[in-house]
């Protein structure tokens, strides 16, 4: 059965996060490079102070949910994690993970919980930290202090995490295909897929 858009909300439930369709984006412009995405600072997208920004130390989990309330415990170890489809254009899919993942440490989830996969453009924090070296970008991973984003393209080394995000941003048919099976592999609790809804259910519909 294909994916269905509901009302444009991100809720935080028992089942854990539950993600639901928000409108189409229109493409934006150019992003300047961020710095590193941590809960406690700007969402990727925003400028970084400085020639050569220096990584803060990774910022403590968030522990509350709107509301004052403290965060229901989370089904992790399902066979299967639940699918959430965010409808929007190539050039805004980027703009809507960043926006989910916001709402989703605003809700509780830990950012080592958060794995961000791009099937076009890399995302700007990646290209931004692979400045530094391989060597220091993976070490970031594998320390699952903060949200980690990839390129679809080396995303099998990436290691599972209970919410995957993924911004069908652009890439060819066999690349989407390829990330959004992955990324159902490594989702957790629940896989996010920003993008043009005829194009995603292609792929991951009929397994719904």
């Amino acid at each position: 059965m294909p994916l269905s858009p509901e009302e444009p909300q991100i809720h935080e439930s028992a089942q854990g996060p539950r993600v639901t369709p928000a409108t189409g984006r229109p493409a934006t412009t150019p992003r300047p490079v961020p710095g590193p995405r941590t809960a406690a600072t700007p969402r990727p997208g925003r400028p970084v102070p400085g020639p050569a920004p220096v990584r803060p130390a990774p910022a403590a989990q968030r522990s509350h949910t709107p509301g004052g309330r403290s965060p229901s415990p989370r089904q992790e170890n399902r066979s299967a994690p639940q699918i959430q489809l965010i409808p929007a254009p190539a050039g805004g899919a980027l703009d809507a993970a960043d926006e989910a993942v916001d709402v989703l440490l605003d809700a509780g989830r830990a950012p080592g919980d958060v794995l961000v996969l791009t099937t076009g453009e890399q995302h700007p924090w990646a290209a931004h930290e692979l400045t530094f070296g391989e060597a220091a970008y993976w070490a970031q991973h594998d320390a699952r202090d903060d949200v980690f984003c990839a390129d679809a393209a080396v995303a099998e080394r990436a290691a599972a995490r209970p919410v995957v995000v993924v911004a069908v941003n652009g890439g060819a048919d066999d690349t989407v295909n390829r990330a959004l099976s992955f990324a159902k592999s490594r989702a957790g609790a629940l896989l996010i897929v920003c993008g043009d809804p005829k194009r995603v259910n292609s792929v991951l519909g009929a397994a719904v």
